[in-house]
């Protein structure tokens, strides 16, 4: 039976010392056509483990909802790991950061009235012990000693950078262990003494996460492990980008350096990022420290794997280092080829007033989207205001919100920007709100907050409280009904919206296209249904990937665009295009 320990100074496998080289490869954020491509490279980079998150609410939209199947097959995402010769790392939160929605806990969990997040509270635990009575059987016959890939299993994430009730971190223990998990359980924090001494239990292994001046922070690891192997769980070798800010890079060579000096000292690693590919849909997180900060629709996190499985400069750097402390494959991964030129006409358009609901629920005050149990999305409000009103003005939006009169933009609240308030004609009439919700806070305090508008909603004149309120349908099958009523239109023109464009297009089935949106302003796009993310002028993105397993012969390209744009032509170049560099 094989077996996988900690000994008094290394991981050991079989008994004999194992150095984990790891990267980190999240299956929710890959095309489950493409997990093998990317499992492979990492294998020919010189790693002998995959590492992944488990988001949570990935798999569980509705409490009582546990959905493994496509993307969200994770014992499929295992067995591939198996096949390539590999081992595994799950990291199963329950909150997991991940710069993803929420850190991947269900939004529906803080509905919970009494809910207590992060800490040992019945009404919190229940939902966890139904999510790990899900989760654990896929994971537990997948271990070491059945001949399965998993090597390690991580209890929460970072805990002390948020709390330190040690009770919780138990009962997270006792779960974990209740459901078959026998491997080595592990907690992981920054390479700061406190977060290390609040995060961890002296029964469990800990690691510490950290980017840059590896001895250093390896030593004040060892202070809290004063023995058994050391651990770097993530080692940053990128960074994640925000709309509006720069694209991160780091320097190859730096971070070649930089590993080949932690691999000296004998210590393992997770490369965080090792690919770190795309947030599809809306799926995103934000940040928000006085300032709210979404996080792009890539998640290319300048990692040795671009987000489109391209080997980069870095891939060739860290292989090297690398090399220098374990066997390294000869085989190199094949270029990635050139993604097809070609321009999209979007000439069908549906305006917005063509995708609002009519009918909506009432409310006698201004509901935030959790009260409705919209946990994502688009969301319409709508109320009536007489000539006199003048103004409307709410204590905050959640996240950004397109203000209509009688159908004609008048106005927009963002929660970025700060804007609360917006003027109104002078007259009575029909007054809409279209809500976006831009992501959910995945770190620090405002975890789990309510989204939407949050009330009061007032005029110059008086409370708004008469209100009717209810989702914008955009899935794939909502968008067949919506384009039916299409008309044709000059794409060629500029393009006044809020409007649903779309267009056909031919091209290579399979091969990977990358979407340029020139001159649009903000939105969503599609691709034969599916739903590639958020674009904006805000950048730094440029371009949008599309996954080659989502592209076909014919093909068709949807743009909801909430403002205007200067063409109605959509591009597709040969490269991705993450945008200006922050140097």
């Amino acid at each position: 039976m094989p077996t996988f320990e900690i000994g008094e100074h290394d991981f050991l496998l079989d008994g004999e010392p194992r150095q984990v080289l790891s990267g980190a490869l999240h299956y929710f954020r890959v095309h489950p056509d493409l997990w093998a491509d990317r499992i492979r490279k990492a294998r020919l980079m010189g790693l002998n483990t995959i590492e992944t998150y488990v988001a949570w609410n990935f798999h569980a939209p509705e409490r009582g909802v546990f959905d493994t199947t496509g993307p969200r097959d994770l014992g499929r995402f295992l067995d591939l790991v198996a096949a390539e010769g590999m081992h595994a790392i799950v990291r199963p939160g329950p909150y997991i950061c991940a710069e993803w929605d929420n850190g991947g806990l269900p939004a529906w969990l803080f509905a919970e009235e009494g809910v207590g997040i992060r800490r040992h509270e019945p009404t919190y635990m229940a939902a966890v012990a139904e999510y790990y009575a899900a989760l654990m059987p896929i994971v537990a016959p997948r271990q070491v000693a059945d001949g399965g890939p998993v090597i390690l299993v991580q209890v929460e994430n970072e805990y002390g950078a948020y709390g330190d009730d040690k009770d919780y971190l138990r009962a997270l223990v006792d779960l974990t262990r209740e459901h078959g998990i026998t491997v080595p359980l592990i907690t992981c924090d920054q390479a700061n003494d406190g977060m290390l001494e609040r995060g961890g239990l002296p029964e469990l292994h800990r690691t510490a996460t950290f980017g840059s001046r590896s001895p250093e922070r390896l030593a004040t690891l060892r202070r809290h492990q004063p023995t058994g192997p050391l651990m770097c769980m993530e080692y940053w070798n990128g960074w994640f980008d925000s709309w509006g800010l720069p694209h991160h890079v780091a320097a190859p060579e730096a971070n070649a350096t930089d590993l080949d000096a932690l691999l000296s000292t004998g210590a393992s690693v997770n490369l965080y990022m090792f690919h770190g590919g795309t947030n599809l849909g809306l799926t995103n997180g934000a940040n928000d420290k006085g300032w709210f900060l979404p996080i792009t629709t890539s998640y290319d996190y300048d990692a040795p794997l671009a987000e489109h499985g391209a080997v980069t400069p870095k891939y060739h750097a860290m292989r090297e280092a690398l090399g220098r402390h374990a066997p390294v494959p000869e085989d190199l991964p094949a270029a990635s080829p050139a993604g097809p030129v070609l321009e999209v006409a979007l000439d069908r358009q549906v305006p917005l007033s063509g995708l609002l609901p009519e009918r909506l629920a009432g409310w006698d005050h201004l509901p935030t989207t959790d009260e409705m149990g919209q946990w994502s999305g688009f969301t319409v409000y709508r109320t009536r205001v007489e000539a006199e009103d003048r103004v409307l003005t709410v204590a905050e939006v959640r996240d950004r919100a397109l203000v209509l009169h009688d159908g004609e933009v008048v106005g927009l609240l963002s929660r970025r920007d700060g804007v609360r308030s917006v003027p109104l004609p002078p007259r009575a009439g029909e007054l809409t709100l279209v809500l976006e919700n831009e992501g959910r806070v995945n770190y620090g305090p405002r975890l789990g907050e309510a989204k939407g508008l949050i009330g009061p909603a007032r005029t110059a004149t008086r409370e708004l409280t008469g209100w009717q309120a209810g989702a914008l349908p955009l899935d794939a099958e909502d968008l067949v009904s919506h384009l039916a009523g299409a008309v044709a239109v000059d794409p060629e023109a500029p393009v006044p919206g809020p409007v649903l464009r779309a267009g056909s297009f031919v091209s290579l089935a399979g091969r990977d296209h990358f979407l340029r949106l020139d001159g649009f302003t903000k939105g969503l796009v599609w691709v034969n249904g599916t739903l590639l993310g958020r674009y904006s002028a805000a950048g730094p993105t440029r371009t949008l990937y599309v996954p080659g397993p989502v592209v076909r012969v014919q093909n068709e390209l949807v743009v909801l665009e909430l403002h205007a744009a200067s063409t109605g032509t959509a591009r597709f170049v040969e490269a991705p295009d993450l945008g200006p560099v922050d140097v």
